[in-house]
């Protein structure tokens, strides 16, 4: 067991005003998130936490997060677009999605009827890994940092936002977030822009 998740369960990722009140919205799905924590932690992956929510790594490289939103639960898959999908399952985290795939959480019920099928998705996404499999992103000559995939997977508006940008202005955000080398501080940095990327703004407008 992982302390840093457990109080993520009780807290909440503490990165909005609602961290450790009634109005979290962990506490609204807590037995969903339980129950998919259990079932990643059986497919052997690292547990960790990144960005404020529990995190799920294979040699340091991201496979899968577990968290809250307001209308769902959800397992987000950081290459879910390789998956196969053959529970028909998996659905673009937002409109401009070329990466990340989520599977949505209402009831508990849910997760244990797909139980099978999410420890099969599970051990697809770690060969995935295993295998060096990579997405192509069809718009950036520069790789997309994965604090900025995490980003997206939390904040679809925020990657909807990000490809209406000019590819200049794409390139340039890239680049700055990808500069530091604390994962910490490259996530700081999107959040400082991401006002200005909803926004519209270039990074030097």
């Amino acid at each position: 067991m992982n302390p840093q998740v457990d109080k993520y369960l009780l807290d909440g990722c503490m990165r909005c005003p609602y961290g450790a009140t009634p109005q979290c919205k962990v506490h609204t799905w807590k037995e969903e998130l339980v129950l998919l924590r259990h079932l990643v932690q059986e497919s052997g992956l690292t547990e960790e936490v990144k960005w404020g929510v529990p995190c799920y790594t294979l040699g340091n490289k991201n496979i899968v997060m577990v968290s809250a939103f307001k209308q769902y639960a959800a397992l987000s898959f950081f290459k879910g677009v390789l998956l196969k999908d053959e529970a028909r399952v998996l659905s673009a985290h937002g409109e401009s999605s070329q990466s990340a795939r989520i599977i949505k959480f209402t009831s508990p019920e849910q997760i244990l009827q797909l139980q099978n099928a999410l420890k099969a998705y599970l051990q697809e996404a770690i060969a995935i890994e295993k295998a060096g499999l990579k997405v192509e992103f069809k718009k950036n000559l520069e790789p997309v940092p994965e604090e900025l995939q995490a980003a997206f997977m939390e904040h679809p508006d925020l990657e909807s936002a990000f490809y209406r940008l000019t590819p200049g202005r794409q390139r340039g955000y890239i680049l700055f977030f990808s500069q530091p080398k604390q994962t910490q501080t490259r996530f700081s940095r999107i959040e400082k822009c991401r006002e200005k990327i909803l926004q519209g703004i270039g990074l030097q407008d």
